[in-house]
Formats: structure tokens, C-alpha cells, sequence
């Protein structure tokens, strides 16, 4: 088990500086459940994740991607309560690596991490690639460019205040929500197909033929599924910033994914129905078929809607994403140079400024690379990351933590991290060689970073923390 505790100086580690050197100043406690649930309403982007990556879901499994998509609920179901209990066990900016790390070692926590570290830099430009498709109306921008001035939008905003970024993600977050319900409005006012396709669902063929979509899609596309679901999860990344986090996080993770479940969930069984045909439901242009269902007026509304609510996820990816790597170089994560980089706090705005710049400027490059092979990376290290959070569950209620008082505690336990740690592996078993590859190959970069320059320096790195008031809780 890893220690819970500040990097300690080592004189005989020349690498290691001073610990006060690198000790950065406490972020501030600000936000509740309301403003938590705002923020990270806003990191599951759930309008733009039904604008911008389920139409790709629709490609590959037609009028499927509703069950699909409800399977995928179910399964986060129990991510969330995994979640819930180690977020108020472990109230850290870390997230998933303070979790996993604490609890089943500082190996596995550094894997953890570079699995949440290729999710917070590939999903906020993948988001951002869609802006220009619902700006199309009145400017027409080559979609690379679009999304790489989106992503340094957003790191700009992710300078300023927390509780002033609260705000303005949730004002847009209304206009995503507002362009979701009347896209549902217009596609349950203009059903073209029975609710049996839901359950028994079916798919473009050749000829403009329907072919039934197998079991063995609608698990390949459950990775895909989990992706578009995902952004519940990050209210543990707030947690140091949330008064009361031992009650606050639970409540942000669970209502978080049951409002951002509904908001997806509900329009994509509205367009399945209401979709002209499955050759249009198919090619996902959820613009297009908005405009064939009400007028030029109502469907340049919805786009701008839906552009607004692209520019708002990446605003709020590049708030919560920045505080992942704030938390790696408090830890020691990186040469000590890094370290007192990431660990930078504007004195003006309170925010890791640095850090910031870390997650949005590259986040504009990754632009310019091919979108399917963001999407396919990334959801295979959603369904890592979740496998490794569930094993962590499993190791909760050990030892000290066994007793730890406060605690949410998940019902049916140690059912819910076991039955989800098959299913996530067997959904890692069907994804492609070539993305599997990718993340992989990553991954092993990482463990050898671990190995030759993190475990020499045990004693100063990678030393997990948890703010003191936690610890004495």
C-alpha cells in the first residue's frame, strides 16, 4: 500500500529538491453539489456527446445504439457507485490514481494515471472537432482549425476562477440541455418506425436492406458507449475543491450521470424513431434531419446551440483535466523542474496555470490527427481506467480503510466491482488490434518510465498525497 503523506527532502537523492520547494499552495474550497454537478454536467458534455460522437455509433450499429447505450448506463451505474465510495474514501485532485494508487500500490496507481492522462488529453480536441459541422450555418472553417481554435479558447477560460467558470459552463449548459429536449420534441413528433427496433435493432445494408445488428457489435460498441457516458466520473478530480467532499462527491457523481444519461439517452431514441430512414440515421447528420423535421430557422438555432455546448465541454475538460496534473507534480511525478511547473497556482485567479496550458495547448495539435483514431484510443482507456477503479474497489474496505468513518459505501458489495470488472475486460477483448496497440504501447512507455526513473526515487516520488484536513477526518 502506498504512503498518505507529503515527499519527505532526501539530501542523498540529487534529483529530489527540497519538499517545500515543491509544495504547492492549497486549492480553495468553493463549490457544492449545485456548482459540482454544473461543472461536471458540463465535462460529460452530454448534448455534445449526442451531437458529436453518437453519430458514429449510429454508423456502426443503426437503430442499436440505444440499447447499446442503456447497457452502457447499467454498467456506469456501478462505475459510479465504484466511484462514489473511493471518491469520499480518497478525496483527491488526483482522481483515479489516488484512488487506485492508494489502495492497491503506487505501480498500478502510475498506470491508472496515464490511462486518465490519455482520456484528458485526446477527448477534449475530439469534442472540439465538432464545432465547425454546427457553425456550417454561418461560417463555413475547416474542421481542424475550428477545433484547435476551440481548444485554445478553452485553455484561456481555464485560467480564470473556478467559481466564475462555474457560472458561465452552467448558462451553457442550459443551451445544451434546451437544444437536446427540442431535438427529442421533433423526433418523437415525427416517428417513422415502430419501438420495436429498439430491442430488436437493425442497420444499414447494401441496397438500402436492413440487416440485424449481433450481440457481438452492440459489446464491441459498448467501449464507444462508455465513452460518450464518461464525464460523470470527473467530479472526483473537484473533490480538494468541494466543501464537504465525503457527502458532496457522491451526490455529484450519482446525479451527474443520471441527468447526463437522460439527456443523451432520451434524443437518440427520439432520432432512431424519427429518422427519414436508416441510410440518414446511419450518416448521423443530426442537423440535417432537424431541419427536414422543422425549419432553416429552428435548425440554425439548434446548431448554434450545439456549437455553444462543444465550446463549453472543452472549457470545462481543460478546468478539470489541468487539476489531474497538478495533483502528479504535488506528488512528484516528474523532474523536479516539472514538478514545480505543474504545481503552479496563478496568484490572481488561484488556478494551475501551467498545468492548464499543458492539457489545452497540445490539446490543439491532436486536432490535426485523425479522428477515429482518437475515438478508438480513448475508449479503450475509459474501459481500462474503469477496470482498474473496480479492482481498487474491491481492495476499499481493508485494513485501515475497513473502518474509516464518513465513508459512502456502495450497496452490494463485493458484487458490483466484481461483475464489472468481467464485463469491462470482456469488453476490452473485442475492441480492435490497432487501438489496443496504440494504448498498450503507451502504457508500456509508462511502466518503464516507472522502473528506471520513478521506483529508484521511491522515497521522494510519486509519493500520493491527500490534503491534511482529509486525513484527519
Amino acid at each position: 500500500m502506498t504512503e498518505i503523506l507529503r515527499p519527505p527532502a532526501d539530501p542523498s537523492d540529487a534529483a529530489a529538491p527540497p519538499a517545500a520547494s515543491v509544495e504547492p499552495r492549497k486549492l480553495t474550497r468553493s463549490i457544492g453539489v449545485v456548482g459540482g454537478t454544473l461543472l461536471t454536467l458540463s465535462c460529460l458534455t452530454p448534448a455534445s456527446s449526442l451531437f458529436v460522437i453518437v453519430p458514429g455509433s449510429f454508423a456502426t450499429l443503426g437503430t442499436g445504439t440505444a440499447l447499446t447505450l442503456v447497457i452502457a448506463v447499467v454498467l456506469c451505474v456501478a462505475v459510479a457507485f465504484c466511484y462514489s465510495e473511493l471518491g469520499t474514501l480518497i478525496p483527491s485532485a488526483g482522481g483515479e490514481y489516488a484512488m487506485v494508487g492508494t489502495l492497491t500500490g503506487r505501480f498500478s496507481g502510475w498506470l491508472v494515471f496515464i490511462q486518465a492522462l490519455i482520456v484528458v488529453m485526446i477527448v477534449p480536441p475530439i469534442i472540439a472537432l465538432g464545432t465547425a459541422d454546427y457553425l456550417a450555418p454561418l461560417i463555413h472553417v475547416d474542421a481542424k482549425m475550428m477545433g484547435a481554435g476551440v481548444m485554445l479558447l478553452a485553455t484561456v477560460m481555464g485560467l480564470l476562477d473556478l467559481r466564475a467558470n462555474a457560472w458561465i459552463t452552467g448558462i451553457f449548459l442550459v443551451l445544451e440541455v434546451v437544444a437536446s429536449a427540442v431535438v427529442a420534441f421533433l423526433g418523437f413528433s415525427h416517428t417513422r418506425r415502430s419501438a420495436s427496433v429498439l430491442l430488436h435493432p437493425v442497420m444499414a445494408g447494401d441496397h438500402g436492406a436492413s440487416v440485424p445488428v449481433t450481440g457481438g457489435l452492440i459489446v464491441a460498441g459498448l467501449a464507444a458507449a462508455l465513452f460518450i457516458l464518461q464525464g460523470f466520473s470527473t467530479a472526483v478530480y473537484l473533490s480538494e475543491e468541494m466543501e464537504n467532499p465525503r457527502r458532496t462527491v457522491s451526490r455529484t457523481v450519482l446525479w451527474t450521470l443520471a441527468i447526463g444519461a437522460a439527456v443523451v439517452l432520451v434524443p437518440v431514441v427520439a432520432i432512431t424513431l424519427g429518422a427519414p430512414d436508416l441510410n440518414t440515421l446511419a450518416g448521423g447528420d443530426i442537423a440535417g434531419m432537424v431541419q427536414k423535421w422543422s425549419d432553416s430557422g429552428v435548425g440554425t438555432f439548434i446548431s448554434l446551440c450545439i456549437a455553444l455546448a462543444i465550446i463549453n465541454a472543452a472549457i470545462v475538460m481543460v478546468i478539470q483535466n489541468s487539476r489531474v496534473l497538478y495533483a502528479s507534480a504535488r506528488d512528484n511525478a516528474w523532474p523536479a523542474p516539472v514538478n514545480r511547473a505543474f504545481a503552479a497556482l496563478s496568484k490572481r485567479f488561484g488556478s494551475p496555470w501551467i498545468a492548464t496550458l499543458a492539457v489545452g495547448v497540445p490539446g490543439a495539435v491532436l486536432c490535426f490527427v485523425p479522428v477515429a483514431t482518437l475515438n478508438g484510443v480513448t475508449g479503450v482507456a475509459v474501459a481500462a481506467l474503469y477496470a482498474f477503479v473496480a479492482l481498487a474497489a474491491l481492495a476499499s474496505r481493508r485494513g485501515v480503510h475497513k473502518e474509516r468513518q464518513g465513508v459512502w459505501r456502495m450497496p452490494l458489495w463485493p458484487v458490483v466491482p466484481v461483475a464489472l470488472l468481467a464485463v469491462l475486460v470482456w469488453v476490452l477483448a473485442q475492441q480492435t488490434s490497432h487501438d489496443l496497440l496504440i494504448t498498450g504501447a503507451i502504457t508500456a512507455v509508462a511502466a518503464l518510465y516507472w522502473v528506471f526513473y520513478l521506483r529508484p526515487r521511491r522515497a521522494t516520488h510519486w509519493v500520493i498525497t491527500i490534503p491534511e484536513d482529509e486525513l484527519t477526518s
